[in-house]
């Protein structure tokens, strides 16, 4: 990898394209270097997670109010939208697309200087091959391009600390990866990162507070966003420059200012791109650094009954954790509404002390019944909740920001104490489903998890079609892209919300 200095420069100062960050992501883009294996089945995996959770989604609000902007917009040859059978606009499948895969929360993500769910990439870019009558191996390339230029950004460059939202990171590698997957050039490349990112640099409101359906469709706007980039940026248009690096640039206004000084690794000419095995999925549908938490608390839940402890003479629960978990999912966010059982489901999957309480009792974590209204307004889990809090452990924030896989840590120590005065502590540094985890996910897994995501919402043989094609996706053909889409049944869909007509 090639470590570049991301700087201020002011417009005085001679700063030659070639120079800018824009371009280096454009020039890894352009690159044609061979996909390796690894990084190709990842790729894979990734597609049956996103489908697996999509899926678990369609019949909720927000994916089908986004759908329902993507019907209003057939086009031929277009882009497929997960649940409905027919064609689409490209850039409205991505939305339609994205929300399904966001809605949940339950997809992949990556953790380092900023947070990212590199999976959202793999909407638009899987739209525009649809559209454009490209292969699976084509497809592969341009995921594994977007990938790569996500983990980068997010390595080296933070947003959060000024409350940009994540989604900044993703304009400019839905750009990247759509670049790679059309074979366009640098320039062309170079053009529509700038204009991807200038359209998709958001504050975190929308994760902040009362969390809205805003939550899902933020990261599936920003590969709208990104399509319409690169179709203006082939038609000539250029983009404002240097989008990072400008005197009144992103840098310079929206993150650390005209003194910053960022280090962004990216790989070097010919080095593979191997960023999504960095990557990792999750086992349970709640933010990332809920995923230890949830198996600590379901494995601690049993230590108790095992002593034959009551879990009604909890007397508090405190939670040692990092930075991120404290003040972001934690008490140390100061958001009233992470204690409110009247709560959206989107603010819920942000409040670790309402995760930790229902995985606690119930020992286990569900995407629909552990944030259904009667499970959070259950008395007993009410006075729970109530009881814990979170601290920032300064070596949890530590290893939560090392460079080391091996070190790096997403969990938390928890510090159980009874109202006769016995304590009990226990730690987990990474879920289980983690590549260091109890239980690593591996292809068996992400296919059992979009059985089980699926069942009573898919019929089984549509279920083992989607299945047969995404596990073969090198494979596929130009055209036959179309494949990696699940369509439902009639009665299914009938059980959607029906959602107010709106402008298209």
């Amino acid at each position: 990898m090639e470590k570049h200095t991301v700087r201020v420069h002011p417009s005085a100062e001679e700063f030659p394209k070639k120079e800018h960050l824009a371009w280096k992501v454009a020039e890894v883009a352009a690159d044609p270097v061979a996909v390796p294996q690894d990084s190709a089945d990842m790729a894979v995996n990734r597609i049956i997670d996103n489908a697996s959770v999509a899926v678990a989604s369609v019949l909720r609000r927000p994916p089908s109010t986004a759908r329902s902007q993507a019907l209003s917009h057939p086009y031929s040859p277009g882009s497929t939208v997960f649940g409905v059978p027919g064609t689409y606009s490209p850039e409205w499948a991505a939305l339609a697309n994205g929300t399904a895969v966001r809605e949940l929360d339950f997809h992949d993500t990556f953790l380092a200087a900023e947070y990212s769910h590199p999976g959202d990439n793999i909407p638009p870019i899987l739209a525009t091959a649809q559209h454009k009558g490209l292969s699976g191996a084509e497809l592969v390339r341009g995921i594994v391009t977007g990938y790569e230029i996500q983990v980068d950004l997010v390595k080296g460059i933070c947003l959060h600390e000024h409350k940009i939202d994540h989604v900044a990171h993703l304009g400019p590698s839905v750009a990247a990866g759509i670049g790679t997957l059309l074979k366009l050039d640098t320039e062309t490349i170079y053009q529509a990162i700038g204009q991807a990112l200038h359209t998709t640099t958001a504050t975190r409101q929308s994760r902040k507070g009362l969390i809205s359906s805003w939550k899902a469709f933020a990261p599936a706007f920003a590969g709208k966003m990104a399509i319409e980039s690169v179709d203006r940026a082939m038609r000539g248009e250029g983009a404002p420059s240097p989008i990072w690096e400008g005197e009144d640039g992103v840098i310079a206004w929206m993150l650390d200012g005209k003194d910053a000084n960022y280090t962004v690794p990216l790989p070097a000419p010919g080095e593979e791109k191997r960023g999504i095995l960095d990557t990792y999925t999750k086992e349970h549908s709640a933010e990332y650094q809920s995923q230890a938490p949830i198996d600590l608390a379901r494995r601690m839940g049993q230590q108790l009954r095992d002593q034959g402890q009551d879990l009604s003479q909890i007397e508090s629960i405190v939670l040692h954790t990092s930075h991120h978990t404290h003040y972001v999912i934690g008490t140390g966010a100061n958001d009233p509404q992470k204690f409110d059982p009247d709560a959206s489901r989107e603010t819920l999957d942000h409040s670790v002390m309402y995760i930790f309480a229902v995985a606690l009792q119930d020992g286990e974590w569900h995407h629909e019944r552990s944030y259904s209204p009667e499970r959070a307004h259950r008395g007993e889990t009410i006075e729970l909740w109530n009881k814990i809090s979170t601290v920032e452990d300064p070596e949890w924030t530590r290893r939560y920001h090392s460079t080391d896989p091996n070190e790096k840590a997403f969990g938390a120590r928890a510090v159980i104490t009874l109202t006769d005065g016995t304590v009990l502590e226990d730690e987990l540094a990474v879920a289980d489903a983690h590549p260091l985890g109890a239980h690593p996910f591996t292809r068996e897994q992400y296919i059992g998890k979009f059985r089980t995501l699926a069942e009573g919402l898919v019929d089984d043989k549509e279920q083992d079609r989607f299945l047969e094609a995404a596990t073969n996706t090198l494979e596929l053909g130009a055209g036959d892209l179309n494949q990696l889409t699940v369509t439902f049944s009639q009665d299914a869909l009938a059980r959607a919300p029906k959602i107010t007509e709106g402008l298209f």
